[in-house]
């Protein structure tokens, strides 16, 4: 295999798996830790990626955008798979639900078959068509609205105005940032609808790997002080949980 391939390969790894550390990547890729190291020098000077205490993450540079939801389901799948397993232990048999669209809430649907009673209310075509996809009878609702493409989601006046006065259990969110100074952000430019299911949720769990934290994107969904739990990875800094404790918020690592 050329370098250039290699170097891609290793790219490609990165940006499924997240942030790792290079004696990792020696490993899975059979490479000796100075082809590793060179390799990953020459992602860094094309700023591809950055290598911080033996680990390697890819840069904020390629992820600080707004990809299409197909693209940002591959991107640090198993982080999000890990996450969703363990958001879904806090769902409860007979409980309302609104799942926003995001690919690390996507990954609680494969987790739900122990349920047989639930209503679920959700803004995305991507995860209305994976709960459909578990042949359960549950009470299923799609709010609606202009649909915007690159999401695979519904937003505009008819899906903000499901969740206007409605009230459900627990809204499990995702987000392209979270700032302790402004709470929840992103970058799609259609985010009312988010922020009105904060409204509606009675308890608010957010769904972020750890590369969110710290981020502040353009559009503010919701602050700190609504958020209930975040469920996260094992990568978030101590001083970040530490600090998302101290503002009363329950913190899950999975």
């Amino acid at each position: 295999m050329k370098p250039f391939e290699r170097q891609q390969h290793i790219f490609n790894y990165l940006m499924t798996h997240g942030k790792t550390k290079v004696d990792e990547l020696a490993s899975h890729f059979h490479l000796t830790g100075a082809t590793i190291r060179k390799d990953l020098t020459v992602l860094e000077k094309q700023n591809k990626v950055l290598r911080t205490y033996g680990s390697v993450v890819v840069t904020q540079k390629d992820l600080e955008q707004d990809p299409p939801i197909d693209f940002k389901t591959n991107v640090n799948l198993n982080q999000k798979q890990r996450i969703g397993k363990k958001a879904a232990t806090l769902i409860n048999e007979g409980d309302s639900i609104i799942f926003d669209a995001g690919s690390t809430v996507l990954q609680i649907i494969p987790n739900l078959t122990a349920f047989d009673n639930l209503s679920i209310m959700t803004n995305s075509l991507t995860i209305f068509n994976a709960v459909l996809q578990l042949n359960k009878s549950y009470n299923l609702l799609m709010s609606g609205g202009s649909f915007r493409e690159k999401s695979a989601s519904f937003h505009g006046y008819f899906a903000e105005s499901v969740f206007i006065g409605s009230t459900f259990d627990t809204l499990f969110i995702g987000t392209d940032g979270l700032d302790l100074e402004v709470g929840l952000t992103t970058f799609n430019e259609v985010y009312r609808v988010s922020s009105l299911m904060c409204n509606a949720a009675k308890k608010i769990v957010v769904l972020a790997d750890s590369s969110k934290f710290g981020r502040k994107t353009p559009n503010i969904v919701c602050g700190l002080e609504k958020i209930h739990t975040i469920v996260t990875d094992d990568n978030l800094p101590k001083e970040m949980r530490d600090k998302l404790i101290e503002k009363g918020i329950q913190l899950i690592i999975s």
